[in-house]
């Protein structure tokens, strides 16, 4: 008996797959709009089951947010690896520019953007999924002032600081409103991080 496939190639398999039932998924809601499309349809253009679409998605919103794992690890490091002198705010806020002009720049990203924009479930689904890296955030915060948890204040300004670019997201000018953000939540903010922050940074 032939032995099973090594975890790299099953590795390789399962990401071919997906990316599959993306494609196919992206294709179709482009086409017809999110909530014309059913997982069914998606599964046959792909040339799978329903149930391996679900194998790999929850649930059908989450076939437009396909590297919510990534995501989670560019946001956590946008802090940890800042460059020295470069505060949180500010990295924060490059890092949001930076990944709204990603979005943008892939093909079909700026029509991709617009479709989430504009279905309901997928905007809830976004907030949703982008506030689920709040509790990771928080602790890469605390970090940086050597607190074993993070303080209510931490806490206040990630939860604000995520809102901000679901703002952006939305906005008609994301770049000023990425600036504006953080410019309110910083004169509150500052003050803190001054009091709060170890001698030595």
């Amino acid at each position: 008996m032939a032995n099973a496939d090594p975890p790299g190639r099953r590795e390789r398999k399962k990401a071919a797959t997906r990316k599959t039932i993306v494609d196919a998924a992206t294709t179709l809601f482009l086409a017809r709009g999110f909530d014309d499309v059913s997982v069914r349809e998606i599964a046959d253009r792909a040339d799978v089951s329903p149930t391996t679409v679900f194998a790999h998605f929850p649930q059908k919103e989450a076939l437009l947010f396909d590297d919510e794992a990534a995501q989670h690890e560019r946001l956590v490091s946008a802090i940890r690896d800042r460059p020295a002198g470069t505060s949180i705010s500010t990295a924060l806020q490059d890092h949001y520019r930076a990944e709204l002009a990603e979005m943008t720049s892939r093909p079909n990203g700026a029509r991709v953007l617009k479709l989430m924009e504009s279905t309901p479930s997928l905007v809830n689904y976004a907030s949703r999924m982008w506030l689920r890296h709040e509790d990771a955030l928080a602790a890469a915060v605390a970090e940086e002032f050597g607190q074993p948890e993070p303080s209510e204040e931490v806490r206040v300004y990630v939860r604000f600081a995520l809102q901000i670019q679901l703002l952006a997201s939305d906005s008609a000018d994301p770049d000023a409103m990425l600036s504006t953000g953080f410019r309110v939540l910083d004169q509150g903010w500052d003050e803190y991080a001054r009091q709060a922050a170890p001698a030595n940074r």
